[in-house]
């Protein structure tokens, strides 16, 4: 970690220190932010030296450098991709001409909604995941939920450099704004209602970060083809640590299966009562796990029809995922997608203007990624020679946004009754008892090497470090 430059208080590649009006309102706002993180960042862990990667550039090495440090001693900063030479704009209406470089006045409310959306989900994931190190299952997952949380912060750090940068007093408004909302709080919630909602144990918390995140990846994707260039060059930057969150929940997913599965050919039963003594989680209860953070997720990406998702695209502020490789006008006039609706008791497709089923686009882009994960899940069962199979439920299941919302939808995409809903709910979803078995499993270990009994150790450890390395000390 010598390379670092520790002059620097905040490493960045955005010429900071020749932006003295700039430098001198970030430097106001960390204070507030390190109380925020002394609040409401990883519970009882100040003190810890824990083995993060910071990024201190963007270059290769620059970006992923390993050492133990104190996470209030994390040195959070601001990172754009390097700018593209002649960059155009390469969607909407105004597809041809540069990009810009400034916000353009009359964009400047919705470009500002944008980023503080998606600053809000930021540190709203470290407030739902404060109080998980208390019951990590081992040191190499304690220190992967370390470097979550610290990411979350450096992306939350991305959106206020934009704010202050480009939105003058407003922005400087929001980014306070940012540290005063808290997750779940009745008088002044997050923005987004997933992240007001409890991430109270460690199955939770893998299931998140594989679906959740992965939203983030696709909002981030769509972002990152944004016509305002600051906003397209920081979010490129930010989806190279998202995916070590995705990583994270999907390895401790398939820990968790891995461990089952053991389980259950040493018992020689898929019994869940007998599997739950035994202290592992059974396969039925991770299929509902699964259909909560799947169908929460999906509705993320808003309504099914939406006059902001087209106005948003044709106003170039944001793209679809991989924008650049779709044979299409990329102006979408006359052009049509498929939306579901429930009519009489029946889910139907209608056809509505592509411009205004955006949403719907990226949600269903999300979905075929979800699907190849699951898949790989179920692939790690196959090789135990169980028959069971995880999967994703209808789209329709379980929504509550757009026009499926409230709709009773059973996860193999029936329209069911609401007395059929109410008798099967607790098969579909995770009962009270699932939560609270899986929340009795939810013991510490950190002892460096040692697991808990309901998960399987990684293949390998962090950084090609060994599974047993000392990953937290503990002071």
């Amino acid at each position: 970690m010598s390379s670092i430059n520790y002059s620097e208080k905040i490493p960045n590649n955005v010429n900071l220190a020749e932006d003295r009006t700039l430098k001198r309102a970030l430097e106001q706002w960390q204070p507030n932010f390190l109380g925020w993180w002394d609040d409401m960042g990883p519970d009882g862990s100040q003190d810890f030296d824990v083995y993060l990667r910071t990024a201190v550039s963007v270059d290769p090495q620059g970006w992923a450098q390993f050492g133990h440090v104190k996470m209030p001693d994390y040195r959070w900063g601001i990172f754009l991709n390097p700018a593209e030479e002649g960059r155009k704009i390469h969607f909407g209406d105004h597809k041809g001409e540069d990009a810009w470089q400034d916000v353009p006045g009359e964009y400047r409310a919705n470009l500002r909604r944008i980023i503080v959306t998606q600053g809000d989900t930021e540190p709203a994931s470290v407030e739902q995941q404060r109080h998980l190190g208390l019951t990590a299952p081992s040191q190499y997952d304690l220190r992967n939920l370390f470097q979550v949380n610290v990411e979350e912060g450096r992306h939350l750090w991305a959106m206020v450099y934009l704010l202050h940068k480009y939105f003058g007093r407003d922005g400087r408004e929001e980014g306070e704004a940012l540290l005063e909302r808290r997750s779940g709080q009745k008088d002044n919630p997050r923005i987004l209602e997933a992240f007001n909602e409890e991430t109270p144990d460690w199955l939770s918390f893998f299931m998140f970060t594989y679906f959740t995140d992965r939203d983030g990846k696709f909002q981030l994707c769509a972002l990152a083809e944004s016509s305002f260039d600051p906003l397209a060059r920081t979010t490129k930057f930010m989806l190279t640590e998202e995916a070590h969150h995705m990583f994270v929940g999907e390895s401790g997913v398939s820990r968790v299966i891995n461990r089952t599965c053991q389980v259950m050919n040493e018992l020689k039963t898929d019994d869940p009562k007998k599997l739950r003594e035994a202290g592992v989680i059974d396969l039925p209860t991770l299929q509902r796990y699964l259909n909560f953070h799947f169908s929460v997720t999906i509705d993320l990406f808003g309504a099914d029809e939406s006059s902001n998702a087209a106005t948003f695209y044709s106003t170039g502020l944001k793209g679809r995922y991989e924008e650049g490789k779709r044979m299409d006008d990329h102006q979408l006039r006359g052009q049509t997608y498929r939306v579901l609706n429930v009519q009489n008791g029946q889910l139907v497709e209608k056809e509505v203007p592509m411009l205004n089923a955006l949403n719907e686009v990226l949600r269903d882009d999300y979905i075929k990624d979800s699907i190849a994960g699951v898949e790989r899940w179920n692939k790690v069962i196959e090789k135990a020679g169980i028959p069971f199979r995880l999967k994703t439920p209808h789209k329709a299941f379980h929504r509550n946004i757009g026009a499926l919302s409230g709709a009773k939808v059973s996860p193999d995409g029936r329209v069911v009754s609401e007395a059929e809903w109410k008798a099967r709910v607790d098969d579909w979803l995770p009962s009270g008892t699932d939560r609270a078995f899986v929340a009795s499993l939810m013991g510490r270990v950190v002892e460096p090497g040692k697991f808990a009994n309901w998960i399987a150790p990684p293949v390998i450890g962090i950084n090609r470090q060994p599974v047993d390395f000392e990953y937290v000390r503990f002071n």
